[in-house]
């Protein structure tokens, strides 16, 4: 029988603890051993803004601030922190705290980790929209300007993580690599020397990363996991026949067809519910001519009816049932349910309608459809190739002939995302996934997706199709810094009926997060996707 949904509200938490593996006895203690179906493509905590990445980095660096298994915010390397002044937040530091190659946690490295993270190549930039500068005042304490009140800058915080200054120096790497260049890498894309309950044993890229239990680590561990063994596994179903043999505890991305079979099966358990990222298509509405399409001189993506078109011929309950096996959540907006912003009466989408968008497409000039190449990722999202498939085929109905382009989330994001300039990418229609974890609030959405790309204001960063609407922009700007929730609410929803009416991108599901594992392990489960090593138990 398939496990259920549990409907999430995040203020109630995370997810249930779960008993579920089958753990291994090794000479190094025990040993846990896990897969997903894509690699981490970097050790460094800013070379890519992307929830796997920062979920695996998050077990080798901290940040000031962290989410406790309730997705609470609590202290990190950061003891205390307190507002000043409406622009300026003070953080007293952790004391007596070391990086893995036994240097000191100073003042320093946090004033190095934020400037190094708000600049240059690093994809992380968007959270530093507000801020002016950082500081030290002394070894024990640091201090952050915005620019304007910011009352979430301390959440978004909990997303950057902190490096030794004198290790990424000494190795070359005081900036981050740039990997929307696939060859370009630095000894931080290789290497790690974090703070965190976990050290970096050893790294075969595509293959098997290796962390070892730091235990010199300034916190308790909860968990009792003493070597953790990470396999890329591409295949779904060699991804689910070792964690049937035993030979991996713990799959992080279950194929939707095999959920049934492992909630059946007596050695292993599924756990699933909600997550909070929106997967979604995108369209390039910058450039005057498209890319990678047979129509010269102009962009149909500019015209609004083109895009009404494309929405009425997605079937995304469609995709649920055939594709998604039921683990998937059709929306209409970019936000999904259990986040700040999410607004239940304006989610609502346009019916299926085929003859409906073919008239659209022939009142837009287009009569015969048009052909235009899509970008996809084949081991990001759950069955995202396969939904991109559906859509060529849903397009064809209306006459559109999508070329498919699906490859592996390295070359895939660097061929679709913004430049560290924020020119655009190499991109004319798109799938993305998004879950805006570092707030839990709409307006992440808003300010990383849906404003205009904007180099300057740091706005827009992952809008590769450079969708922009002067009021949203203006909305936006004000809902950063609006605290009076009825007014900031009104604003939320105004923005988001904008972009839903002119079909700024059209979002197709929220996620499932669905993961797997043998019966005697314990894990916590979050609803942003995250796993964390240091709460798994062996039995």
């Amino acid at each position: 029988m398939k496990i259920g949904f549990r409907t999430l509200i995040l203020a109630a938490g995370a997810m249930a603890l779960s008993s579920i593996a089958s753990g291994t006895a090794h000479a190094q203690g025990k040993v846990f051993k896990w897969a997903n179906d894509g690699d981490v493509n970097s050790m460094d905590p800013y070379a890519r803004n992307e929830t796997f990445l920062l979920s695996f980095l998050s077990n080798v660096y901290e940040g000031l601030v962290r989410r406790d298994p309730n997705l609470k915010l609590e202290p990190s390397l950061a003891t205390s922190w307190k507002l000043t002044s409406p622009t300026t937040w003070e953080f007293k530091l952790r004391q007596g705290v070391k990086f893995h190659d036994g240097t000191p946690f100073v003042a320093d490295d946090v004033v190095f980790s934020i400037n190094r993270a708000s600049t240059g190549a690093s994809n992380m930039k968007g959270y530093f929209v507000s801020m002016k500068e950082i500081r030290k005042v002394d070894e024990q304490t640091v201090v952050l300007e915005t620019k304007y009140p910011d009352p979430l800058m301390v959440d978004k915080l909990a997303q950057i993580f902190i490096m030794s200054k004198a290790w990424a120096e000494k190795n070359g790497a005081a900036g981050v690599a740039d990997l929307t260049k696939p060859d370009e890498s630095n000894f931080a894309t290789r290497n790690a020397n974090g703070t965190g309950p976990f050290k970096l044993q050893s790294r075969e890229p595509d293959v098997k990363t290796v962390l070892v239990k730091n235990a010199d680590w300034w916190d308790k561990h909860p968990g009792n996991v003493d070597v953790a063994e990470f396999n890329r596994i591409a295949n779904a179903a060699t991804r689910t026949a070792a964690l049937r043999s035993g030979e991996v505890h713990f799959v992080y991305t279950v194929p939707p067809a095999d959920e049934d079979t492992l909630s059946r099966d007596a050695n292993t358990k599924v756990l699933a519910g909600r997550e909070t990222r929106v997967v979604y298509l995108g369209f390039d509405q910058e450039r005057d001519e498209l890319l990678k399409s047979n129509i010269k001189g102009k962009n149909p993506f500019k015209d609004v009816r083109v895009r009404k078109a494309f929405m009425h011929a997605i079937d995304v309950d469609a995709m649920q049932r055939t594709i998604m096996r039921g683990q998937s959540f059709p929306t209409a907006l970019m936000v999904g349910q259990g986040i700040n912003g999410h607004f239940p009466d304006i989610d609502v989408r346009p019916k299926v309608d085929v003859e409906a968008a073919k008239k659209l497409l022939a009142d837009a000039g287009y009569p015969q459809g048009f052909e235009v190449g899509m970008d996809c990722p084949n081991d990001r999202y759950v069955q995202d190739e396969a939904i991109c498939k559906a859509a060529v085929s849903m397009l064809a109905r209306i006459g559109i002939k999508v070329n498919l382009n699906a490859q592996t989330r390295a070359k895939y994001f660097a061929e679709i995302l913004r430049k560290p300039d924020y020119s655009p990418g190499n991109t004319s229609f798109f799938m993305l996934g998004w879950s805006p974890a570092s707030t839990y609030d709409a307006h992440n959405v808003l300010e990383q997706l849906i404003q205009t790309p904007n180099a300057a204001t740091r706005k827009g960063g992952f809008n590769p199709g450079g969708y922009s609407n002067k009021r949203i922009d203006e909305l936006a700007d004000k809902i950063e810094q609006e605290t009076d929730k009825a007014k900031r609410d009104a604003m939320l929803k105004e923005a988001q009926k904008i972009h839903l009416d002119e079909v700024g991108h059209i979002p197709l599901h929220q996620q499932a997060v669905v993961w797997a594992m043998r019966k005697n392990v314990d894990v916590v489960q979050r609803a942003d996707n995250v796993f964390p090593l240091m709460y798994v138990n062996i039995k």
